[in-house]
C-alpha cells in the first residue's frame, strides 16, 4: 500500500485494519509553536462529486486520493503550514498538519487551517490540481496546458469564528469583508452570512448556490475534458454532470465546537513538560522492556517518552526485545506524535469514539513544543454499513488546541453520523465540553435537509435532541436556525455559569 511518489523523509506504520500512518520526520521533529497565537481556524471545504461513487468519468481511480502527498505539499506551501504525517484508508486521507489539518476524499478536500496562514491563497492551486493531477472537469479555460485551468467544483463551503487578533492576519484574511470579496472574484453564485451576534462570539459562512441553480450568465456547452471558456471570468459551480450513486451529499453532517478560555487546569495537559511526567509514568511494563533491547542496539532514547504509544500493540507484541523489529517501530514515531498520543488517552478525546464501539478508529495526534496539540480520527463506519466489497466509509474527526491563557481555544469537528452505534451528537457536545471547560463556547450544527433522522422534523425541528441545548453547568444564550435550499444550519452559542470572562465587545474586524 505504499505510495513510491512520497519522499524518503516519511516513513510508514501499520494500521488496524486497511489504515496507514505516514509520519514526515523533515517537519515532525523538531517543530516549535512559540509564536503561534490565533486559535480560530479558517476552514474550506471543496466538492467536486456529490459523492466517491459519483465521479465524472475523465476522473481517475480513486480522485483526490490518486494526487500525490508532495503535490499537495505545493499546495500547502502557499497557505504556509507543512505535513507533520498521514493516516491513508480506504475512503479518507487524514493529513495532520503543523497549522490544524486537511481530510482528502475521493471527491472532495476539507482544509483547516489556524494561526496567520493563508488559507485561501491556495484555492487557485487546489482548483487546477483537482483538474490537472485528478482529472476532475474545468470550464474556465479552453485547454489543461493553460495554467490558470481550474477544476469546476460542485459545492464551496469556507467558514470561520471572528478572530481573536484579526489585525494580525494576512489578505485576503485581513477582515470577512476581503475574504468574501476574494471568493466572490473566484466563484459565481456565493452566498455570505454572519451567524450570531456582532459584539460577542459569532460565525461566518460562505457557501456557493446548490447544483442545479440558475447561473448568469449562461455557460457555453461543453462536450470534453478540454473545456470551453464561461463567458465571465469566475469559476462556475454545480454543472458538472456525474455518474449516478448514493450521494454523500444526501446525508451530510457536520458538526463542530469552538471553545474559548479553557479551564485553566485542565489546558495544562496540552504543555510539553506535563505530558512528558504523565507519560513517564504510564509507560506500559512491555514499552520498557522494547525500550531497554532499543537502547542496546540503538543508543541512547528519552526515557520520558514512550516512543512505542502511537503503534498498535501488535506492533510490539510479538517479540519487542527482537533488535530489528524495534529499530523499524522506533523510526516510525517522533516524539510529538508519542507525547500526542498519550495526551489523547489521558485527557480523554480516545475515548470519544472508543475502540470498543468503534474497533477500525485511528488516532493521529502530536504534542507541539513547549504547548498546544492536533489531533485526527479516521472512524470507518460499522460493519453493517460496508459495501458489497466489504469496503467501509470512513468519517472524520479533527481537534486542535491552543492552551495558553491569553488566546486559549480548542476546537472540535467531525462528520461522524449523529446516531451512528447509538451515538448522538449530544453525546459527543457533552464530552468533549467535560475535556476542556471553556468558558464559552460555539456549536454550529450542519445538516442536509433529506436526512432522515428521528430528531430531524422541518428547520424547526432541525436537531432538536434537547440534550444539545442544555450543557450541565453552562447557559444557552443563543440559538439560531438557518434554513438553506439544501442544508439546514443551528448555532448555539453557551457560557460557563458564574462565568466571569471578558465581557467587551468582539467585533475587532472590518465587514
Amino acid at each position: 500500500m505504499v505510495n513510491h511518489e512520497i519522499p524518503d523523509n516519511y516513513t510508514f506504520s501499520p494500521a488496524p485494519g486497511s489504515l496507514q500512518l505516514t509520519i514526515n520526520h523533515d517537519v515532525a521533529a523538531d517543530l516549535d509553536s512559540s509564536n503561534a497565537f490565533e486559535g480560530p481556524e479558517k476552514l474550506l471545504e471543496v466538492w467536486f462529486a456529490p459523492g466517491p461513487d459519483a465521479l465524472p468519468p475523465t476522473v481517475k481511480e480513486n480522485g483526490l486520493k490518486a494526487v500525490s502527498p508532495s503535490t499537495w505539499e505545493g499546495m500547502l506551501d502557499m497557505v504556509n503550514c507543512k505535513v507533520l504525517s498521514i493516516v491513508k484508508s480506504d475512503h479518507v486521507d487524514a493529513y495532520l498538519l503543523s497549522e490544524s489539518s486537511m481530510f482528502v476524499f475521493p471527491h472532495k478536500l476539507i482544509l483547516k487551517t489556524c494561526g496567520t496562514t493563508t488559507l485561501l491563497l491556495g484555492l487557485r492551486r487546489l482548483l487546477r490540481i483537482a483538474a490537472a493531477d485528478a482529472g476532475f472537469p474545468f470550464h474556465n479555460a479552453a485547454s489543461i496546458d493553460d495554467i490558470h485551468a481550474a477544476a469546476t467544483p460542485h459545492r464551496v463551503f469556507y467558514s470561520r469564528k471572528n478572530f481573536l487578533f484579526p489585525d494580525r492576519q494576512q489578505g485576503p484574511h485581513t477582515s470577512w469583508k476581503e475574504e468574501v470579496k476574494f471568493l466572490d472574484d473566484t466563484f459565481e453564485n456565493g452566498s455570505a452570512y454572519m451567524v450570531g451576534r456582532m459584539n460577542a462570539d459569532h460565525w461566518y459562512l460562505y457557501m456557493t448556490s446548490p447544483p442545479n441553480a440558475t447561473l448568469t450568465p449562461p455557460l457555453t456547452p461543453r462536450s470534453s475534458n478540454t473545456g470551453s471558456p464561461t463567458r465571465s471570468s469566475k469559476i462556475p459551480t454545480g454543472i458538472v454532470s456525474h455518474m449516478g450513486g448514493v450521494s454523500d451529499a444526501q446525508t451530510d453532517e457536520t458538526l463542530e465546537i469552538l471553545m474559548m478560555d479553557l479551564d485553566l487546569e485542565l489546558a495544562k495537559q496540552f504543555y510539553l513538560d506535563q505530558a512528558s511526567a504523565v507519560a513517564s509514568e504510564r509507560v506500559p511494563a512491555q514499552a520498557q522492556e522494547a525500550r531497554r533491547a532499543a537502547h542496546e542496539s540503538l543508543g541512547d532514547i528519552d526515557s520520558t517518552v514512550d516512543v512505542f504509544a502511537n503503534c498498535g500493540e501488535s506492533d510490539i507484541s510479538g517479540n519487542p526485545a527482537a533488535d530489528t523489529e524495534v529499530t523499524t517501530i522506533e523510526a516510525m514515531t517522533t516524539e510529538g506524535h508519542a507525547l500526542g498520543t498519550v495526551v489523547s488517552e489521558t485527557c480523554g478525546l480516545a475515548q470519544i469514539y472508543p475502540v470498543s464501539d468503534f474497533p477500525d478508529a485511528r488516532i493521529d495526534a502530536y504534542l507541539f513544543s513547549p504547548c498546544g496539540y492536533s489531533a485526527n480520527g479516521v472512524v470507518p463506519a460499522p460493519t453493517a454499513g460496508a459495501d458489497e466489497h466489504g469496503n467501509k466509509p470512513a468519517h472524520y474527526w479533527t481537534v486542535h488546541v491552543t492552551p495558553e491563557p491569553i488566546c486559549s481555544y480548542a476546537s472540535f469537528e467531525t462528520n461522524v453520523p449523529s446516531g451512528q452505534n447509538g451515538r448522538k451528537a449530544s453525546d459527543t457536545i457533552h464530552q468533549v465540553v467535560n475535556i476542556f471547560k471553556p468558558g464559552r463556547f460555539t456549536v454550529t450544527f450542519f445538516q442536509t435537509k433529506n436526512k432522515t433522522a428521528d430528531e430531524t422534523v422541518g428547520a424547526i425541528g432541525v436537531g432538536v435532541d434537547k440534550r444539545m441545548d442544555d450543557v450541565k453547568g453552562y447557559r444557552r444564550m443563543d440559538r439560531i436556525v438557518h434554513e438553506f435550499d439544501d442544508y439546514y444550519l443551528v448555532f448555539r452559542y453557551f457560557e460557563r455559569e458564574g462565568w466571569a470572562g471578558d465581557k467587551s465587545a468582539r467585533v475587532g474586524e472590518d465587514f
